[in-house]
């Protein structure tokens, strides 16, 4: 049963004792907590609504999410944000109920989060208006969508992904289109990533070195090893990875330079690369890799001439 002292601050006329007394209640044994929760959410204080949604993370309840989906409506930013968060964080497919009509909005604030809600809930009912909102004119509702449509993996959209990834204004959103086309486990996509290594921004192009890994595209390894020579270390180290994960012998002689690179971290990277792809003529380097400057190089030597060992035997 509730202390009369909790029940009082949830009634306090400070907003700010409410908002406290919400977080006590999230660690109390109280059995109507969700009821006390959700009724929090039209509190009249922003700090208590925002205070709200974040207290029912992890709650599914059907009044949670219609509550939270409401909020998404709210004048206050913050208390729109801590519901995003929140709704973020739902795994049950069938929230996708309370959230599907959202998708009907015109308002950025209230497209993005449902987007991004729906994403991991995995709902085909979001696939078309998805592939609409690519064209949307918020940043933030393309972006969402992008996600949704990597997640849900259709074949459908990899045209589209792709031309997002080339053209979108937003460095973020083309970053995440790239990406999106790792889900989509399509060989037709390598001239998109391809071309994405060329990008202007960094982030968009170590997105692209990484997927290229990821889907095991061979016919990559002449364009990631160009991305060896990119300006930013980012870059190098996921061509790098991908590297070593598509096994390119070719790659050999150019890794075997980057082992005396000045930073350490490219080192541990082509270390392992090296130690992936087995081929002899890393043994002279990986053994000199033996006496790094860097701990984590030296073991990491150890272990891919151990791979080496094993492979030729």
């Amino acid at each position: 049963m509730m202390t009369a002292t909790l029940q009082e601050r949830l009634n306090d006329p400070d907003g700010e004792v409410r908002r406290i007394a919400l977080l006590d209640l999230q660690y109390s044994d109280e059995d109507n907590f969700i009821d006390l929760a959700v009724k929090a959410l039209s509190d009249a204080d922003p700090r208590v609504r925002a205070e709200a949604a974040r207290v029912l993370e992890g709650y599914e309840e059907d009044e949670v999410v219609a509550g939270l989906a409401g909020l998404l409506r709210d004048t206050d930013a913050d208390v729109r944000s801590a519901a995003a968060v929140t709704l973020a964080e739902l795994k049950d497919a069938r929230s996708g109920d309370r959230l599907l009509p959202l998708l009907e909005d015109t308002d950025p604030h209230v497209l993005a989060p449902a987007f991004r809600a729906l994403r991991e809930l995995r709902r085909e009912e979001a696939f078309e208006p998805a592939l609409a909102a690519l064209k949307h004119d918020a940043a933030a509702v393309r972006r969402e969508a992008v996600g949704v449509l990597g997640y849900l993996r259709r074949r459908e959209a990899v045209a589209a992904l792709a031309a997002i990834a080339a053209s979108d204004p937003e460095a973020e959103v083309r970053r995440i289109a790239v990406g999106a086309l790792g889900y989509a486990t399509d060989v037709s996509v390598l001239p998109s990533l391809v071309r994405a290594l060329g990008d202007a921004s960094w982030q968009v192009r170590e997105e692209a070195a990484g997927t290229i890994g990821k889907l095991a595209l061979s016919a990559g390894i002449p364009d990631l090893l160009k991305a060896l020579g990119d300006d930013y270390w980012q870059v190098r180290v996921k061509a790098v990875r991908s590297l070593g994960k598509l096994k390119g012998r070719e790659a050999v002689p150019p890794l075997i330079e980057l082992t005396g690179h000045a930073m350490s971290n490219l080192r541990k990277e082509t270390v392992i690369a090296l130690g992936e792809i087995g081929d002899a003529r890393a043994i002279p380097a990986l053994e000199a890799a033996l006496g790094d400057s860097d701990p984590d190089v030296r073991k990491l030597a150890r272990l891919a001439l151990t791979n080496l060992a094993s492979a030729t035997h």
